[in-house]
């Protein structure tokens, strides 16, 4: 059996950073060799004669790394130093990017246990005339940086990501960021005050932000955001003109994501991640769109295994299922919705999603464009031969 060159000790070691890491020492662009036979191996800097390692995945994870055709120990060696010190070690310093929020950033916050900071725009940045706009502001949060810049970026750009999904659940309102994927559209702009000038445009934007890694949070600005009681805060909907403004626990609840267990912290990751998509889409698609909340929802549940266990009723080792996902989903709401009232209703949530994604069902909004309200409005429409 070949050895596997993962020292038992990198038990925290990142499959995408290795990746970066093994790009710049070793090459790439990488191959796969056979991949019918062996998708989950993947050949670097080439397959064959010229493979130094060889890289086997589970998922998106790296389970094994194996010598291949031209390796050479004493590289390794040298890698593996690079390793120890470029991805498991490093001081912890400060990532800066922006994001954007429904409500204007005027002010600064401070958690000063989670280490995050929100601040207004510099002001040379572009900024929304109006107050339904997306309202660019810099979020700071720690990160730990490595010696090797393509890494640490990554590690930056990802906390940067996952805390602004996090803050668009937490605040009330919409927090976003620049989507990843370029997209143009048609957009009128304004001319004169009265006409419109029509433009196909790029979705971009660009301030300056400074230094995007930095050893200490930012001195705060002059003027602090106001934090409200969360009963008071989160039983408002809607906006209501209003900077933005923050719960009085927020700094709490950031801690309690950041302490997450890593199997939970990648489910709440998930669900952020849905709930975000929910509202990008709700444009383009209601049905899409509820059915990503149904997915946020599902993304924190377990899903359901079959298990041997001995029954009592039947006296024997049985094979037994724990609740499926309809059952899961409709605890997940009796629990933190509840009401005996509601559990048909949550049943046909979760039949509706199916039909979606499945294909059999959309509802009426995605195919008419109607005035007014009505049940036709909201019920979804069958799709038949």
């Amino acid at each position: 059996m070949t050895a596997n060159l993962l020292r038992k000790t990198w038990t925290d070691l990142d499959s995408s950073e290795l990746r970066l890491l093994l790009d710049a020492c070793i090459g790439g662009p990488g191959q796969f060799d056979g991949r019918d036979e062996n998708p989950n191996k993947f050949y670097l800097p080439l397959a064959r004669e010229s493979c130094r390692i060889v890289l086997t995945y589970a998922g998106s994870r790296a389970v094994a790394i194996e010598p291949g055709s031209a390796f050479d120990p004493a590289e390794w060696e040298r890698l593996s130093e690079e390793i120890e010190k470029s991805l498991l070690t490093g001081p912890v310093k400060v990532g800066r990017e922006y994001s954007f929020c429904c409500c204007r950033v005027v002010g600064s916050w401070r958690g000063d246990r989670s280490g995050v900071q929100i601040l207004p725009p510099p002001g040379d940045a572009p900024r929304a005339e109006i107050e339904m706009a997306e309202h660019p502001f810099i979020l700071e949060c720690p990160i730990r940086v490595s010696d090797f810049w393509p890494v640490t970026n990554h590690r930056r750009l990802r906390e940067h990501r996952k805390l602004s999904l996090l803050l668009n659940v937490l605040l009330r309102g919409r927090v976003s960021l620049q989507p990843r994927q370029q997209e143009h559209f048609w957009a009128a702009l304004p001319r004169d005050g009265v006409d419109s000038e029509y433009k196909w445009v790029n979705r971009f934007f660009f301030a300056k932000l400074g230094k995007s890694v930095i050893d200490e949070v930012s001195q705060p600005a002059a003027e602090r955001l106001e934090e409200v009681d969360p009963e008071e805060y989160y039983a408002v909907v809607g906006h209501d003109g209003r900077p933005l403004r923050v719960p009085s626990d927020l700094d709490e609840f950031i801690c309690r994501y950041m302490e997450l267990l890593p199997a939970n912290r990648a489910k709440f990751d998930r669900s952020t991640f849905w709930v975000d998509l929910a509202s990008r889409q709700w444009t383009y698609s209601v049905s899409a769109s509820f059915a990503s909340l149904v997915s946020a929802i599902e993304s924190l549940t377990d899903r359901g295994k079959t298990h041997r266990l001995y029954c009592d009723e039947c006296k024997t080792q049985c094979t037994h299922e724990v609740p499926g996902a309809t059952e899961k989903f409709r605890a997940f709401l009796e629990t933190y919705a509840p009401g005996a009232s509601r559990r048909k209703r949550r049943s046909a949530m979760y039949s509706l999603r199916s039909g979606i994604l499945h294909g059999s069902e959309l509802m009426q909004l995605d195919q008419d464009h109607a005035f007014g309200f009505g049940p036709s409005l909201v019920e979804p429409v069958r799709i038949t031969e």
